[in-house]
């Protein structure tokens, strides 16, 4: 009993490896940089009133604190490495981004101008 109870445990840890292993491999995805205050939706009432771009909107959010996101498909992902100049580079744009998902955060590897 003791036996295949350990033989079970082992068959077990292995079959989880292929799945951790899945989840810290590299995917691309589209969508935009945004700020965490407005999660790509950048209303014109938010900064007294003036009209903004979404560009401009998110700077002016992330120096008051707010921190870059990646929404893709109505999701709102975290970005882990939010010193990244090429993260600020695209803020408020389309992008294809690359890079590893662990649970609701991305680490962004490359990303560049969406199509």
């Amino acid at each position: 009993m003791r036996r295949a109870f350990g033989a079970l445990v082992v068959i077990g840890a292995l079959a989880a490896v292929p799945v951790a292993i899945r989840a810290q491999a590299e995917q691309t995805w589209k969508g935009a940089i945004s700020d965490s205050k407005c999660n790509g939706k950048h209303p014109a009432g938010e900064h007294d009133g003036k009209k903004m771009t979404d560009a401009d909107c998110t700077a002016v959010c992330v120096k008051k604190g707010a921190k870059y996101v990646f929404v893709s498909d109505g999701k709102v992902f975290q970005l882990a490495n939010q010193s990244s100049k090429q993260i600020a580079a695209h803020a408020g744009q389309q992008v294809e981004l690359t890079g590893t998902l662990k649970g609701d955060t991305i680490t962004a590897k490359q990303m560049k101008a969406a199509k």
